[in-house]
């Protein structure tokens, strides 16, 4: 399990609980916690208990590449990748397991499909601009995804190598990418019915990372044009 962290001293101990819980009842998991350039005691509180892997590192850059970092140090089988918030539950990840046994190589939790329960939505204009994101990727990089930008994804470690070491976008754009990747890859890709509820305190600021998202858009295209996939 690979979680990107920045900044949340506010939140990362009740995050840090939630997996020790989650941990008792389901064994065998490794959690790995990326310190994406935190200024604050972030990286201090993690420390303090050493069932934690902890990636830190001074410069924020981003959860794109906050993931790269932490994915390439992960040994497990199984590669769930989700927010500090827990908008959507662990638990959850039990719904998304069952496609991997069917054969499955990236299954992404969903918001949009038949049986999603949203619990708490962002603000109209979040929801909007978000699924206009998910519209364009799919026109420009011709995903077949309902919920590109949910931050909950479960990969085998095979897919997950693969495709994050491909990955070129820092920031807020590699949703986009991955899944571009796992599709130009013939990766088997499938939308599951998750539960979310939004965290108000979320990081995204809507004008930069919204106009920046776009222009990653664009930058895939040019990644794949020019060979950088390859």
């Amino acid at each position: 399990m690979v979680i990107p962290v920045f900044n949340e001293e506010d939140r990362v101990g009740k995050a840090l609980k939630i997996c020790q819980k989650f941990a008792k009842k389901y064994p065998g998991w490794e959690f790995i916690l990326v310190n994406d350039g935190s200024t604050d005691k972030t990286a201090e509180i993690i420390k303090k208990n050493s069932s934690f892997k902890l990636i830190s590192y001074a410069e924020n850059r981003g959860k794109g590449y906050a993931l790269k970092r932490g994915i390439a140090k992960a040994n497990k089988p199984l590669v769930l990748i989700c927010d500090v918030d827990f908008s959507t539950p662990l638990s959850e990840v039990n719904l998304l397991y069952p496609f991997i046994r069917k054969g499955a190589e990236v299954v992404i939790g969903s918001r949009k499909v038949q049986g999603a329960k949203v619990l708490i939505h962002q603000p109209f204009w979040r929801e909007w601009l978000g699924q206009q994101f998910t519209n364009l990727s799919r026109l420009w990089l011709g995903l077949k995804v309902s919920d590109v930008t949910c931050g909950f994804k479960l990969f085998t470690r095979k897919a997950a190598k693969k495709l994050f070491k491909l990955q070129r976008i820092k920031r807020w754009g590699y949703d986009a990418e991955i899944l571009y990747l796992a599709k130009k890859l013939n990766y088997r890709m499938v939308d599951v019915a998750v539960s979310w509820k939004n965290d108000e305190r979320t990081k995204v600021s809507v004008g930069r990372d919204i106009l920046r998202s776009l222009y990653d858009l664009w930058l895939i295209r040019w990644n794949a044009w020019v060979g950088k996939y390859s």
